[in-house]
């Protein structure tokens, strides 16, 4: 599985740390999440796979939490794996990220994720956001493949 992102600390012991997370095509732009804390960063929507969860209830659940948005027809395209520290969790993980294209449908409401706000960005625009190297790599194979839609 191929890595990105932070080199690994030497001597440091990192849990794993699944999650799955949506690229979120729709008229030529993509759904976005912006996390204000610890750090502000645009991201994919998506987060950490619960313990007994699946993928695709997680995958569901936390688009939901980031974006307000519910999404059918979710497909994996893929996986990649980063090490980082997760402040708010006090932990150092080793994230497998788990990629889905999705449809969005409709907005149920606000983001319930405390310091998240969905935003809609052009696609080349979001790649040039993201600061996940994984989930720009993603990105930028899913739109150079299939373009936005």
């Amino acid at each position: 599985m191929r890595r990105y992102g932070e080199t690994i600390v030497k001597g440091q012991r990192y849990r794993p740390r699944p999650g799955a997370y949506a690229i979120l095509p729709r008229d030529g732009r993509v759904l976005l999440t912006f996390q204000d804390t610890p750090e502000p960063e645009f991201q994919l929507p998506g987060g950490g796979i619960d313990p007994g969860e699946s993928p695709l209830r997680a995958l569901h659940r936390e688009v939901v939490e980031e974006t307000g948005w519910r999404i059918s027809a979710p497909r994996r395209i893929g996986a990649f794996r980063r090490f980082a520290f997760m402040p708010e969790y006090d932990l150092w993980a080793e994230k497998i990220c788990h990629i889905y294209v999705a449809l969005p449908v409709r907005p149920l409401h606000p983001p319930t994720e405390p310091g998240h706000e969905a935003v809609w960005v052009g696609a080349d625009q979001a790649i040039e956001l993201l600061d996940n190297a994984g989930d720009r790599a993603f990105l930028t194979s899913y739109v150079g493949a299939f373009g936005p839609r």
